[in-house]
């Protein structure tokens, strides 16, 4: 038997299925994972950030920052870096002199100038001790650079150290006023601070932090404002700048429970994430910021290049190992990332990547995938594709315009991964439940349905309908004649039964399997089979008609080949032959039994009539029966004749019945044609009563060599016409003979 495929039909409604429930569960557990950022997350957010700015660098509309840059010609015509303190101090003084507004150094001067005078004098062998007091007593170049400092609005540099070191006491701080929860757990912290000499130190007007923190990729994209070294908040040198510049004695830092929001000075207000970092908008590296330190020194600088800027001492040279990568340039200074925060922060065009933005992610993510969760399997594929890609592209154009417009930063990249794995989980699911649904409608159908049909099965499942249909079919039935009596002979060997039933029922159903049928059950010996379900074929009688024809041949092939073996063997054999009843008509088929138990099966007036007429087959000698219906359409294709009009035992009406002689090449031939003619001359003299002559075209037809199969009917009909002549029937008899049996 076909083995079920659903449960009887119910009302279609909403339901939240296992594809739904595990997309769900995926679509909740991106929450936590966005909330830990691990590194292929913030890698993918920040490469999107990267690409908003290669595709729109910030414009440049004023030039605020002058970089006076110690380059491979400074140094080629001053000599190695660093230099003596004295020459530091004199590019000092020019750019006081040339009107800068702030001066600071992307450097730090954290040991004595060794070219101080009392240091050369006690590096000198030979010398004299007056010469070596004289030269004690001379001013250190330290302090001449403490004097040029002092002297102008210098911030010196400082660097942070991943080890502490001593501390020094009495250096002086920049102060710092906090509004708000303590910031220092959210800030970047080191153990150390390296700072200048204390003659450069307390000469300065600022002190910051020139030490730049790149992302894991090594890109910086920003720049912490306000660090811990040594256990206290330091700014970094922009920010200090800025400090100096307008004058404030502190630097306010506004916080809440997510971390720093903001810095603030007098006139400024400068946003930053939860790290105190500020996010830039770079432009590309330009040289036009540039100005060679040997410019300054030997007189030959424009002073309006410098007048009432900032001016950034740092240092371009390939040497000096100071250069950054950034996303649009692959190496800049480091001083001009300084430079850039300077700008960035003058012309407001910061960019920030607010506390909020996370929230802003994750319910773009839960709200999108839940409209993927809810609508995704139910909605036709190519609309979901348009809302999906009309989705996609509000995130996108939202996240550049807040870029574009507002200089605020949201990942559009996040919900979009999100919401496209659980898309990905929804396809994958319903891929997997399909071919599942394909491999159980290969496994119902395998053993009765060939390959081929299988496979159109497997690949089409909605020409499955399921739950009982109507429609026209072609049913057959076979039956062992005489099974009782083989039965008998292997009533000891059991086994030996059973091989023989798989024997012959496997040929059986393979002819029948070729020929696009489908074996409903084996009862027994018998097989039952039906055309034109679950798939359509439009050529059902002929179908039938073929596999009835290769079902005997092969039967008759089993039977010769049992012979042999028997012969060789020396044991009795029992030749198998089958009666084939074949109908068309119309029938119920589908799901048929209970709750608990049902199979794809057949019902209809078709089927049993199908039935009554495979048990004709013995009564009529004839391996084949077909009915009216059947042979009405394969007539012409088919070497068929008409054998009886018969009622059958629980039929009321006659059923014209036709034997099976052979397939299109017997039918043209010139003794089927004779056969044909002789034969159905013989029932219409039967008919009528003509009992002589009848006889007489009887024995026409057995001396046609196509009718050895059919001595068993001519022995009926001579019967019959016996019979009759002894007892004539009487007057209204119709021709019509009543079976008495099944």
């Amino acid at each position: 038997m076909v083995p079920p495929l659903t449960r009887t039909e119910r009302p279609r409604r909403f339901r939240v299925g296992l594809d739904r429930w595990l997309a769900l569960a995926l679509l909740l557990a991106w929450v936590p994972i966005r909330l830990w950022d691990p590194a292929p997350v913030e890698a993918l957010r920040l490469r999107t950030f990267d690409a908003f700015q290669t595709l729109q660098p910030r414009p440049v509309t004023m030039r605020p920052v002058v970089i006076v840059d110690i380059d491979e010609e400074s140094i080629r015509a001053l000599g190695q870096w660093p230099w003596a303190r004295t020459r530091v101090a004199e590019l000092v003084r020019r750019l006081t002199e040339a009107g800068a507004a702030v001066i600071a150094f992307d450097a730090v001067f954290p040991e004595p100038d060794r070219l101080s005078p009392a240091l050369v004098a006690g590096t000198l062998d030979g010398l004299d001790s007056a010469t070596r007091e004289r030269l004690a007593a001379l001013p250190g170049n330290d302090a001449a650079l403490a004097k040029a400092i002092a002297a102008s609005r210098v911030v010196v540099g400082q660097t942070a150290l991943e080890q502490a070191v001593a501390p020094v006491a009495g250096m002086p701080q920049t102060g710092f006023a906090v509004l708000g929860p303590d910031p220092s757990g959210f800030l970047a912290r080191f153990p150390g601070l390296l700072r200048n000499v204390p003659e450069v130190e307390t000469a300065a007007a600022g002190r910051g932090l020139f030490t730049i923190v790149p992302e894991r990729d090594g890109i910086v994209r920003r720049v912490p404002l306000v660090m811990v070294a040594e256990g206290h908040m330091v700014p970094a040198l922009s920010l200090e700048v800025l400090r100096v510049i307008t004058g404030g004695d502190s630097v306010l830092v506004r916080s809440d429970a997510a971390g720093v929001s903001g810095v603030a000075l007098p006139g400024f207000e400068v946003p930053t994430d939860a790290s105190a970092s500020v996010w830039l908008h770079f432009n590309h590296h330009d040289a036009a910021r540039f100005v060679s330190a040997k410019s300054v020194l030997d007189g030959s600088l424009d002073p309006d290049r410098v007048r009432q800027r900032i001016v950034l001492i740092g240092t371009s040279a390939i040497g000096l190992l100071d250069n950054k990568t950034t996303p649009i340039d692959r190496t800049i200074p480091g001083v001009e990332v300084h430079a850039q925060v300077l700008e960035s922060v003058l012309t407001k065009a910061t960019l920030a990547y607010p506390s909020y933005s996370i929230v802003v992610e994750l319910l773009l993510t839960v709200g999108v995938g839940l409209f993927v969760v809810l609508f995704a399997p139910v909605l036709a594929a190519a609309w979901l594709l348009l809302l999906g890609a009309l989705v996609a592209a509000v995130i996108v154009a939202t996240a550049w315009f807040r870029f574009t417009r507002l200089g605020i930063l949201i990942d559009p990249t996040f919900p979009l991964l999100a919401t496209f794995s659980v898309y990905a989980t929804l396809v994958f699911t319903n891929y997997t439940r399909e071919q599942l649904g394909r491999q159980r409608i290969r496994s119902a159908f395998g053993q009765y349905l060939s390959p081929a049909l299988v496979e159109q099965l497997a690949a089409h499942p909605e020409r499955l309908k399921l739950g009982g249909e109507e429609r026209r079919m072609t049913i057959m039935f076979s039956d062992v004649r005489g099974f009782t009596t083989i039965s008998e002979f292997y009533k000891t060997d059991p086994a030996g039964l059973t091989a023989l039933m798989n024997r012959f029922l496997t040929p059986l159903t393979n002819a029948i399997i070729d020929r696009r049928g489908t074996i409903d059950k084996y009862m027994g010996d018998a097989i039952m089979a039906f055309w034109n379900a679950p798939l359509d074929d439009p050529e059902q009688e002929a179908n039938a008609c073929a596999a009835a024809l290769e079902m005997i041949a092969r039967m008759n092939a089993l039977n010769a080949l049992r012979k042999t073996e028997a012969e060789s063997g020396g044991h009795p054999v029992l030749p198998i032959d089958i009666g084939i009843g074949i109908n068309t008509g119309r029938c119920v088929v589908g799901n048929m039994g209970s709750d608990l138990r049902f199979d794809y099966s057949v019902l209809g007036d078709t089927v049993n009539l199908a039935s009554r007429l495979e048990g004709q087959s013995k009564t009529y000698g004839v391996k084949t029966i077909l009915g009216a219906a059947t042979a009405g359409v394969v007539a012409g294709r088919f070497a068929i004749l008409e054998i009886d009009r018969i009622r059958v035992k629980g039929k009321a009406e006659a059923e014209t019945i036709s034997t099976l002689i052979g397939d299109m090449a017997i039918r043209a031939s010139a003794d089927f044609a004779a056969l044909a003619r002789d034969h159905a001359a013989m029932l219409a003299a039967y008919r009528d009563r003509d009992w002589d002559s009848a006889r007489r075209l009887i024995d026409a037809c057995r001396g046609n060599g196509l009718a050895a199969s059919l001595s068993g009917l001519y022995d009926l009909y001579a019967e019959r016409i016996a019979s009759f002549e002894a007892e004539p029937p009487p007057a209204d008899w119709d021709g019509v003979y009543v079976a008495q049996s099944k």
